[in-house]
């Protein structure tokens, strides 16, 4: 995997009290494979709000990549759960949802404690941002900024794994190793399964995946192997993690008779023929999806949102971040940033946009 140009680490950022700049940064996607970094006027909170500067930002590489590319259906809500995410997803528009930065000034209505706070924000990508308490998520004194920056994907990662229900001594198969497929995978190597296998055509990435607590790795053509072994055949449950439609029909291939499939991967406007004329019906296969953006209703009893972001939080601290992030650029060469992850997954796992 190659690695990034650019060296140091935000760890290293002052502290010390913020001079707020009047004019600001934000980047916008405007095209097909076309995103540009605009300044726009930094303004002062409203009563009911904080102004955050932004140090760092995680690029998804999933859903990023569909907007960078054009790919994503246009008149979609860009995420109703999301305030920072207005409007829909035709261009021009700002999106992220991975910031984490300091609190530099507060509303008069605001306890004056929130000032100089670390917090994560699900917003786009600029280097300014006001947004009201109740959306920002502190950080935990023993988090790093940079794996404060990877909640969305540990987050991800724990919802994948409450709405798949994996089961003691079950043959699991996780289909992609981008981040949310490594994620998922270390956080399921904490199952007592019988074997946790990864699929994934990068090598660099299996053995990352071995690393974070893969049973085994397999190119995808030697995947069918695992639909023939065990007593009954097959995997029990497999997830779709990587980004492609066409993998469904191996995950439909791989699990045996009565078994689950979970897609956490977001097609947008991508589409692919699935194979389910074999035996999809006769095996009694099971196919669902796994948001994020809601709990699942058989979980609202005893879960909220808050109780599975600090589940995640956990998860976090397990993380090896500094072999995830493999580049830091600057939001100024944005460009080269989705330009790398458009090139090709063997060039980059996990881009961090930082706000100098």
């Amino acid at each position: 995997m190659v690695k990034e140009g650019v060296t140091g680490s935000v760890e290293d950022a002052d502290e010390s009290e913020t001079t707020v700049p009047t004019t600001g940064r934000a980047l916008y996607f405007t095209g097909p494979r076309t995103v540009s970094v605009e300044h726009e006027p930094v303004t002062e909170p409203e009563p009911d709000e904080v102004l955050v500067e932004a140090r760092v930002a995680a690029v998804s590489s999933g859903t990023e990549l569909l907007i960078y590319r054009g790919e994503m259906p246009r008149d979609l809500a860009a995420d109703a759960t999301i305030d920072a995410l207005g409007d829909d997803l035709t261009y021009p528009l700002k999106y992220g949802y991975a910031t984490v930065g300091d609190v530099v000034a507060t509303g008069a209505n605001v306890d004056e404690a929130w000032r100089g706070r670390r917090v994560f924000a699900f917003n786009p990508h600029e280097s300014h941002f006001a947004a009201s308490p109740a959306d920002l998520v502190p950080v935990p004194e023993d988090v790093s900024t940079e794996t404060a920056a990877l909640l969305p994907t540990a987050e991800t990662a724990t919802t994948l794994c409450m709405d798949s229900h994996p089961r003691v001594g079950e043959r699991v198969v996780v289909f992609g190793a981008g981040m949310v497929g490594l994620v998922t995978t270390h956080v399921l190597s904490a199952f007592p399964l019988e074997r946790l296998t990864v699929v994934e055509p990068v090598p660099e990435r299996r053995e990352m995946a071995a690393n974070l607590g893969a049973d085994e790795t397999l190119r995808p053509g030697a995947a069918s192997q695992v639909g023939d072994r065990g007593d009954p055949a097959g995997a029990d449950l497999a997830y779709e993690l990587s980004g492609s439609p066409e993998t469904l029909d191996d995950a439909v291939d791989v699990v045996g008779y009565d078994g689950r499939i979970v897609v956490g991967s977001w097609y947008g406007r991508k589409r692919a023929e699935t194979d389910l004329g074999g035996f999809f019906h006769r095996n009694r296969i099971d196919v669902s999806s796994s948001q994020v953006s809601t709990l699942a209703p058989e979980l609202r009893g005893r879960w909220t949102k808050e109780r599975r972001m600090e589940t995640a939080w956990d998860r976090l601290r397990e993380l090896p971040t500094e072999r995830l992030v493999t580049h830091r650029i600057g939001v100024e060469n944005a460009t080269e940033a989705y330009q790398l992850l458009d090139d090709g997954p063997e060039n980059a796992l996990q881009v961090l946009l930082t706000f100098e």
